[in-house]
């Protein structure tokens, strides 16, 4: 499979190339692709055009979010693979360079969380989070970029990192955010030491997202009695959580030609959440209107 250049390697991606926003001819890998964002970033990939690898622990969820892109005459994959497990991941993609020869797009979306307050937190959880949500990323980002500069293309890489990793969340995120911090970065070096194969490496800081793995969180009667939604939308200016599509619609736009010359940035969608001081009062909408005449 080949496609044209790819994300602007040679300095004019969006010329000559149609539709920017277009993924005809990719291959795009998911890691965390059975459910929540990363099943939506697959479908809205396959809409685009791209071909969709889904990588996901879960062997279960995994296949049935492939079947359903292949349902939809999408071609799409999916490989079991734990991304705390390195032997896995690189076997992952010696499967994938043997199958289709390329990686155009890898997102690295698969994350482990933790609630366990700083004073009770065990080395093993602390290295669990840290192997999936920053080793695994990175090992992943490797076995990707080697395919992309091999194949002399560029490629994009998104990595998938949370409003937890430019604020403190409490709540026993500490573990979790901390990896996120280290998303962060890990992001702005790749983004500068891979600038010169064309690779572009961003990342996505979503606030609280509508998911499977949000709705146990919510119903979890630790946390407020069960209505932490409630805070969870205080902090968001535009007023609710934030939907799976929202964040693989940017991914995806960071993915594709559309994007070509960004890279190294750290992109909240988050509603407006990290704009907002702790502080501070969101506007009503009488405030807006008022303030319009």
């Amino acid at each position: 499979m080949n496609g044209g250049s790819v994300n602007g390697a040679g300095g004019d991606g969006l010329l000559g190339c149609g539709d920017p926003f277009r993924l005809d001819g990719r291959v795009l890998v998911v890691t965390g692709s059975g459910q929540g964002i990363g099943r939506a970033i697959g479908a809205r990939a396959a809409e685009r055009g791209a071909t969709v690898v889904g990588l996901d622990r879960d062997a279960g969820h995994g296949q049935k979010a492939a079947d359903a892109l292949a349902a939809t005459g999408a071609e799409a994959a999916f490989l079991q693979c734990d991304m705390a497990d390195p032997d896995q991941i690189e076997a992952a993609f010696e499967r994938i360079a043997d199958r289709y020869g390329q990686v155009d797009i890898l997102v690295n979306n698969a994350a482990a969380g933790s609630h366990t307050p700083p004073a009770d937190l065990t080395l093993d959880e602390w290295q669990h989070v840290v192997d999936v949500n920053v080793t695994g990323y990175l090992l992943a980002a490797q076995a990707a970029g080697a395919l992309m500069i091999a194949g002399g293309r560029g490629g994009s890489i998104v990595n998938m990192s949370s409003i937890g990793g430019s604020s403190a969340l409490g709540r026993g995120n500490f573990a979790y955010s901390i990896t996120k911090g280290a998303v962060n970065q890990l992001t702005r070096e790749l983004a500068v030491e891979w600038a010169a194969y064309g690779i572009r490496v961003n990342a996505i800081q979503p606030c609280q997202v509508r998911t499977e793995g949000i709705g146990s969180l919510l119903a979890d009667q630790r946390f407020d009695g069960g209505k932490v939604e409630n805070r969870f939308v205080a902090g968001i200016p535009l007023g609710r959580l934030a939907e799976p599509s929202d964040i693989a619609a940017v991914a995806v736009f960071l993915g594709s030609d559309a994007a070509g010359f960004v890279t190294g940035v750290i992109l909240p969608v988050d509603g407006g959440n990290l704009a907002l001081n702790a502080g501070g009062t969101i506007g009503s909408a009488r405030t807006a209107e008022s303030a319009t005449r």
